[in-house]
């Protein structure tokens, strides 16, 4: 940066989160497996957090952007495919890791001006299946889906005091969040909840908004290891969520237990 700054527009940043702490399969594993893909995947905030400060002292206006080229999970490839093609399985899990990564970009939007999973088809933490004829939906497809709503909006500032997720003496964050307004002015928070056993009521404050109207959509699913397959493509998606109301300073919600939740404010 401190060279080359005025003749590159963007630094590349790859990070994987890995796998299970026990088990690097996809689909088989326990709470501890979920917990520890889940913390590594909320590192990401601390890697923009430090290479931003990096960037900010040679490039205060943030000319030079930061681009997250590779990030994802990365387990074990299914049994019985070649171990080079890289195909892996996804599930709730993963749609967490998604979700998560996500609310980080958009709070880090300033700096990152594009990141990209890896990889899209049948390779990593896909978004699609395919076999042969065949293709199906991933939960990570879907969070992609449900985020949509956040690209050319307005970041909105969010600060969150949430119950934490403890686990085998650890602690993580049980609540992940970012907000945005599109163009005309509707407002979208996506939540996510952590926990794989508990739902978690929040109070959300929206100074200044008087909440008209809201519609939620949520994906979860009543098992962690919860995945589509080619027999049963639609396992995990995403299902209309009405557990809030309006309230005069902002609105209420409960999050299921292990959710990703979109909420469109009007």
């Amino acid at each position: 940066m401190k060279r080359c700054k005025d003749q590159m527009s963007a630094l590349a940043l790859h990070y994987y989160c890995g796998s299970g702490e026990k088990s690097r399969s996809a689909t088989s594993f326990d709470e501890i497996d979920w917990f520890h893909l889940l913390r590594r995947a909320l590192e990401m905030d601390e890697l923009l957090k430090k290479h931003g400060e990096i960037m900010d002292k040679h490039d205060p206006d943030k000319k030079v952007a930061l681009i997250v080229d590779e990030w994802g999970a990365w387990h074990a490839v299914e049994p019985g495919t070649n171990r080079r093609f890289l195909y892996q399985q996804n599930t709730l899990r993963d749609a967490l890791v998604a979700a998560i990564t996500l609310n980080v970009f958009n709070r880090h939007c300033d700096r990152v001006k594009m990141a990209n999973i890896a990889q899209t088809v049948n390779v990593l933490q896909a978004m699609v299946l395919t076999d042969k004829e065949k293709m199906i939906l991933t939960p990570t497809y879907h969070v992609f889906e449900m985020y949509a709503v956040h690209q050319d909006a307005v970041l909105l500032p969010t600060e969150l005091k949430a119950d934490e997720y403890r686990y085998d003496g650890q602690v993580i964050p049980g609540v992940d969040v970012s907000a945005s307004r599109d163009r005309s002015d509707k407002i979208h928070v996506t939540l996510c909840n952590l926990n794989p056993h508990r739902p978690v009521e929040l109070d959300c404050r929206l100074p200044g908004v008087k909440p008209s109207r809201i519609a939620g959509r949520v994906l979860t699913a009543a098992e962690m290891t919860a995945h589509n397959t080619f027999a049963q493509p639609e396992n995990v998606k995403p299902v209309e969520f009405k557990d809030f109301r309006a309230t005069d300073a902002g609105f209420r919600v409960t999050l299921p237990a292990k959710a990703v939740v979109l909420l469109e404010i009007e």
